[in-house]
């Protein structure tokens, strides 16, 4: 694939406004469906997109290993960290009425912050899942 001229210049057309779709989907999350596992199923895929287009060490190069180890262990980090910082604020663990002024807006800030936790993971798991079975043909070639 990694000839064929037309995918190529549509796959480097296309992927940032997939991304793009990925952070309007994480932020309309709020307010209709959508959200942080959708967002970050969506910006995986583009990457995954981008493999396939461009072959997995070019994926690899964009996205290392350890950027997307990183990822899944930062993402659930942010998601604690939410629960964690309600609770040092004197609420129950991911009370979110605590984290702001009004407990609406506790609430709004809250949400926010999970689901930012929970596409930052989700798009390393997946991209790690990706990783592992896309190199398994690769490795055993090497055997």
């Amino acid at each position: 694939m990694t000839r064929d001229l037309v995918l190529r210049v549509l796959g480097k057309l296309l992927i940032p406004f997939v991304l793009l779709f990925a952070l309007y989907v994480q932020f309309h999350g709020d307010f209709g469906p959508g959200g942080g596992f959708q967002a970050g199923v969506i910006a995986a895929a583009a990457v995954i997109f981008y493999a396939i287009i461009f072959g997995l060490p070019a994926a690899r190069r964009f996205a290392p290993d350890w950027l997307i180890e990183s990822m899944v262990a930062l993402g659930v980090l942010v998601y604690g960290g939410v629960g964690v910082f309600g609770v040092l604020l004197g609420g129950n663990f991911l009370d979110y009425f605590v984290l702001a002024h009004n407990t609406v807006h506790g609430q709004e800030r809250g949400i926010f912050w999970v689901e930012v936790g929970v596409a930052i993971t989700v798009s390393g798991v997946m991209l790690k899942v990706f990783y592992m079975f896309a190199g398994r043909q690769r490795d055993r070639d090497e055997e």
